[in-house]
């Protein structure tokens, strides 16, 4: 795995989610914006981000080009912006959700490899030190689960069919339990509980 400062420098190169949008093309920004609306949280998942007690940083290999990306980011931002980061204390709770072009950064990308390809999106979450945490990528579960169900099954969708309310709504779900799997391993650690005195 990277170090810290490897990870910490590339982070600091990588934008928010709404500069990260506006590199889209104009064709692939309607997917964007129009996914983007679709995305809901409901109280509870809102007050459950809110009370991560501890800061987790998160740095997105994606492709504004990539379907599953469009996806799956909004998701990611709209659980970041319940909670967000204070820029002027790097120790402070909060979510800080930043995004790379994969192909602009093939170096660091080749990293993060998953089943022997440069797959998107893949969040790499990190502690308030930089160090590496976690890792889910490519599709959550539920959207495993799905296009499984229609890949293999009798029913093939045309690519770029919508995405059922249901499924959005499961890999919601999906993506909030890592980012609380990952607060609880945070507010867990010896050391960082030794450094907040909790």
């Amino acid at each position: 795995m990277l170090e810290p400062k490897t990870l910490q420098s590339r982070f600091n190169t990588a934008v928010h989610y709404a500069e990260y949008v506006a590199l889209a093309k104009p064709n692939e920004r309607a997917g964007w914006d129009s996914f983007a609306a679709r995305v809901h949280l409901t109280p509870a998942q809102v007050a459950l981000a809110k009370s991560f007690a501890r800061r987790i940083n998160v740095l997105v290999i994606s492709g504004t080009w990539c379907g599953d990306c469009v996806q799956q980011c909004p998701i990611l931002a709209a659980i970041a912006a319940t909670h967000p980061a204070n820029a002027s204390d790097p120790h402070a709770p909060g979510i800080d959700l930043r995004f790379i072009e994969r192909d602009a950064h093939l170096d660091f990308a080749d990293h993060f490899q998953i089943c022997g390809g440069r797959r998107v999106p893949v969040a790499i979450f990190m502690n308030e030190d930089f160090d590496f945490v976690s890792l889910l990528g490519d599709k959550t579960l539920a959207r495993l689960r799905r296009q499984a169900a229609t890949a293999l099954g009798a029913n093939c969708p045309l690519p770029g069919a919508p995405v059922p309310t249901d499924e959005v709504a499961a890999v919601t779900t999906c993506w909030l339990d890592e980012f609380e799997r990952v607060a609880l391993l945070l507010r867990l650690s010896a050391k960082l509980r030794q450094r907040h005195g909790d």
